[in-house]
C-alpha cells in the first residue's frame, strides 16, 4: 500500500498531473469519478499567492468529491515559499507538492519550475525550508535534469529525500527536451533499485494507455504513474489501466453517447464552478480531445466551439449524439 502523510492510494497510485489551465475542480471530479487515486490543482505562483491574486487564490479551492487533493505551488523566493506555505495550510489539502519541473521560459528564466534544476544546492535547501515549514506531507515533481549532459536525478532523490519530501514525480525528460523526443524512464529503474531511497517514486511522461502503462509499471519498478496530457478528452484512462491492471483486458474507448454523459457533466461542473460565460469558454478546450478522430466532425466542432449559450451548448451535444452514435470510437 502506498502513502503519502495519512492518505493511503493504493497499490499503485494513479495520479492526475498539474496542468495549467486544465486541472480545475471541474476536471478533477470527473477524473476522479473515473479512477484517479489523486489528483492535483493547477500549479500556482506563491507570489500571486501572498499577493492574494484572485486568480491564485481561487486555483487552491478544493471540493469533498475530488479528494485526496495535492496542491502545487512554484516559487524561487524563500520569503514567499513560506508565506504560501501558510496560505495553503488553510486550504487542508492531502499534500503540499513543490514544482520543480515546469519547463515553459516565463517560469524557468525566473529560476521556478525546471530552472531550478541548474541550482540543486538552492533547490534542497527551498524544499528543506518548506519541510520544516508545515505539517502537511511535502513532495516534489520534477525532471531528469537541465540537459542530458547535467542529469543528477539520483542524487537529487535522494538528497530531497534527506530534508523530509515524502514521495517524488519524475517527468522523464530534461528541461532542454520540453514534451519533445521519448522520456527516458531508465532513470526511475535506476532510482528504485538504489537501496538508499525509500520514498514512493512516481513516473510520468509517455503514459497514453493501459499496456504502455502496464509494461512501464514492470520495466521501470515505479510505485505509480502521474498522467497528464493523455487524461485530457479522456479521463476514463485511469480506469482503463486499472481495469488492465487487474484483468489484462483492454477495455473498448466509450461509446459517442457515453462520451456525450462525461462532457455534460463536465460541462455541468465548469457552470457551477466558474459560472455561465467563463464555464462556456474553457470546455472548449476539451472538445477536440473528447471527440478526437470522429469523422466529418469539423461543422459541429466549429460550432461548439463558438457557441456561448449553454442550453445551445446541450442541444449540440445532443445533434453529436444523435448523428454519431453508431460511429465506432477509436480504440487507444
Amino acid at each position: 500500500m502506498i502513502k503519502i502523510g495519512n492518505t493511503a492510494l493504493g497499490e499503485f497510485p494513479l495520479l492526475l498531473a498539474p496542468m495549467e489551465g486544465v486541472t480545475d475542480p471541474s476536471f478533477r471530479a470527473i477524473c476522479k469519478e473515473y479512477g484517479a487515486d489523486m489528483v492535483y490543482t493547477e500549479f500556482v505562483s506563491v507570489e500571486g499567492l501572498i499577493r492574494n491574486v484572485k486568480k491564485s487564490k481561487k486555483k487552491i479551492s478544493i471540493f469533498p468529491n475530488e479528494r485526496p487533493v495535492g496542491i502545487q505551488i512554484y516559487g524561487a523566493n524563500l520569503d514567499s515559499m513560506l508565506q504560501a506555505t501558510e496560505v495553503i495550510e488553510e486550504a487542508q489539502p492531502e499534500v503540499l507538492d513543490i514544482n520543480y519541473g515546469c519547463p515553459v521560459s516565463k517560469v524557468v528564466n525566473r529560476m521556478c519550475g525546471a530552472g531550478i534544476l541548474q541550482d540543486i544546492d538552492r533547490m534542497v535547501a527551498l524544499t528543506k525550508a518548506v519541510v520544516e515549514a508545515t505539517s502537511l506531507p511535502v513532495t516534489v515533481k520534477t525532471r531528469l535534469g537541465w540537459t542530458q549532459d547535467t542529469i543528477r536525478i539520483e542524487e537529487v532523490v535522494q538528497r530531497l529525500q534527506e530534508v523530509g519530501i515524502q514521495a517524488i514525480t519524475i517527468h522523464a525528460r530534461t528541461r532542454r527536451q520540453m514534451y519533445k523526443g521519448e522520456a527516458d524512464w531508465t532513470w526511475l529503474r535506476r532510482i528504485k533499485q538504489n537501496p538508499n531511497i525509500t520514498i514512493p517514486v512516481f513516473g510520468n511522461g509517455d503514459i497514453d494507455g493501459p499496456v504502455k502503462a502496464s509494461q512501464y509499471k514492470k520495466k521501470y519498478l515505479v510505485d505509480g504513474i502521474m498522467i497528464g496530457r493523455a487524461a485530457i478528452g479522456r479521463p476514463w484512462i485511469f480506469n482503463t489501466i486499472k481495469h488492465y491492471l487487474q484483468t489484462g483486458e483492454v477495455l473498448p474507448e466509450p461509446s459517442i453517447p457515453q462520451r456525450i454523459a462525461i462532457v455534460k457533466r463536465h460541462l455541468q461542473h465548469s457552470l457551477e464552478w466558474k459560472g455561465e460565460k467563463v464555464g462556456v469558454l474553457e470546455m472548449r478546450r476539451h472538445y477536440v480531445n473528447y471527440f478526437k478522430a470522429i469523422p466529418h466532425f469539423k461543422p459541429i466542432r466549429l460550432r461548439l466551439l463558438t457557441e456561448m449559450n449553454p442550453s445551445v451548448v446541450l442541444e449540440i451535444l445532443d445533434e453529436i449524439e444523435h448523428l454519431f452514435s453508431s460511429v465506432q470510437p477509436i480504440k487507444i
